[in-house]
């Protein structure tokens, strides 16, 4: 039992993370808690710091709507936060939809279920063309044009309030990831993975690699949403220098040679 603990120590840790963001977010509004009050994109942490989506804010300002003080004080806390310490811990620690995606991968691979990895190929880059779309048809008509539609609002507005369309939303995603693409909706094309790729590029919290102990059993590709920040597996050490790592962890867990560990990336040994 505790072997089975210590071994998805960090997917435990996640799922608790992301349980506990949607319970407070509930509690905050249907019973008053002050201690986070909002969604995903604005909200108020102890009724004083507040903190925003910076992608969100990204597409208002695109918009040309001035945004308020307040609001973008908190988009760039949040930025901070995530873009030097955090990485992009956003989208496998707090995003709802990170659970969907998840399952869809467990039960393709348990189950052999769908696409030989590499069947389907889609660039991953092309959430930063979504990205970048986004940003235009914001400007162009005016609105945020990705929280219009964003899966991660609707799947978080239906878990709090009701799931309506929401349950036809995360049945697509799902099904999207186990039948056409593994990892696709996380992995390829949101836009929000996509910008915290990219503002996480120098962030604290890194995943190290120790070549010396490492037996190239290759479990951690296996398991990694985004196996190809793990290129220096098999060839050198150092710290996950990619963006695009989610720090979710996972890797570390199935590691038996103790090869990879979370450290500081300015630590010696993590160069």
């Amino acid at each position: 039992m505790n072997n089975i603990l210590v071994k998805n120590r960090y997917l435990l840790a996640r799922r608790f993370s992301q349980g506990a963001v949607l319970a407070l977010f509930f509690a905050g509004s249907a019973y008053g808690w002050i201690v986070l009050r909002g969604n995903l994109s604005a909200s108020r942490l102890l009724d004083a710091l507040p903190l925003a989506d910076p992608f969100a804010v990204l597409q208002v300002l695109a918009t040309g709507t001035i945004v308020g003080l307040e609001t973008f004080v908190g988009a760039v806390i949040i930025t901070l936060f995530f873009g030097l310490i955090a990485g992009r811990a956003f989208c496998g620690w707090v995003c709802p939809v990170n659970v969907v995606t998840d399952a869809a991968r467990w039960l393709g691979s348990r189950f052999n279920i769908g696409q030989a990895e590499g069947t389907v190929r889609v660039s991953r880059n092309m959430r930063y063309w979504a990205l970048g779309l986004s940003i235009v048809i914001s400007t162009i008509a005016g609105v945020a044009a990705f929280e219009w539609v964003s899966p991660i609002s609707m799947l978080y507005r239906g878990i709090l309030f009701g799931m309506g369309t929401g349950w036809a939303v995360a049945l697509a995603i799902f099904m999207f990831d186990l039948l056409v693409i593994r990892n696709g909706f996380c992995g390829h094309v949101c836009p929000v993975g996509g910008f915290y790729s990219l503002i996480t590029r120098f962030s604290l919290l890194r995943v190290r690699y120790e070549r010396e102990r490492c037996s190239l059993c290759m479990k951690c590709l296996e398991c990694c949403p985004e196996p190809q920040v793990l290129d220096r597996v098999g060839r050198e050490s150092g710290f996950v220098s990619s963006g695009e790592c989610t720090n979710c962890g996972r890797c570390v867990e199935v590691c038996n040679d103790h090869a990879m560990e979370f450290s500081n990336r300015y630590s010696v040994k993590g160069v």
